[in-house]
């Protein structure tokens, strides 16, 4: 939204936050096309071909208001390919260089931190959508609507957890956001 300068502006009251577990989604949807895929050394450490549709979530996020905060969580060296679409989404991108060879970025607890720490900062988030299908996300969905907060999951069918898909106000399988109109016959 543009505001020419010297205008008032006050911020909307129903503002949405959009917080990825970009790399969980990108290795649902690796391994939803071969079983194991993603998680073979050989293909984890490499550049990996774009799979998301970025503009789908997002547009699903901006359906419950105005997007304030737009940010994913992942070890960015080798998702090069999505450039152009995270820059044409605008979203914050935070790296997260795994502590080990093998070991997981923690990414899940770094979105978790933020996410209650902007809930906590800025009152005008009134709805906070989470990409990943981790039961880890549980006890943050708690916490968010126990602070009033909407809490809307988007997921893989084929990973996500049940519980975590339940324990949201709203809940998105991915597949499904993605998932083309039946044309119309006529």
């Amino acid at each position: 939204m543009s505001v020419p300068l010297g205008s008032a502006y006050s911020a909307p009251t129903a503002c949405t936050a959009l917080y990825w577990d970009f790399e969980n989604l990108h290795a649902s949807l690796c391994d939803a096309r071969e079983e194991g895929f993603y998680a073979r050394q050989d293909n984890r450490f490499r550049p990996q071909e774009p799979l998301i549709d970025i503009a789908a979530v997002a547009a699903l996020a901006t359906s419950f208001g105005h997007l304030a905060i737009h940010r994913a969580y992942c070890n960015w060296q080798f998702f090069g390919r999505y450039r152009d679409a995270l820059l044409q989404a605008g979203v914050e991108l935070v790296q997260l260089f795994p502590p080990g060879g093998l070991a997981k970025n923690g990414a899940d607890i770094r979105l978790c931190l933020d996410a209650m720490d902007d809930v906590g900062r800025f009152a005008h988030i009134g709805t906070v959508v989470i990409v990943g299908g981790d039961s880890d996300f549980m006890p943050l969905s708690q916490k968010l609507k126990a602070a009033g907060r909407v809490v809307v999951g988007v997921g893989d069918r084929r990973s996500t957890n049940r519980h975590w898909a339940s324990s949201c106000n709203h809940f998105r399988y991915y597949e499904d956001l993605v998932a083309v109109a039946p044309h119309d016959e006529a």
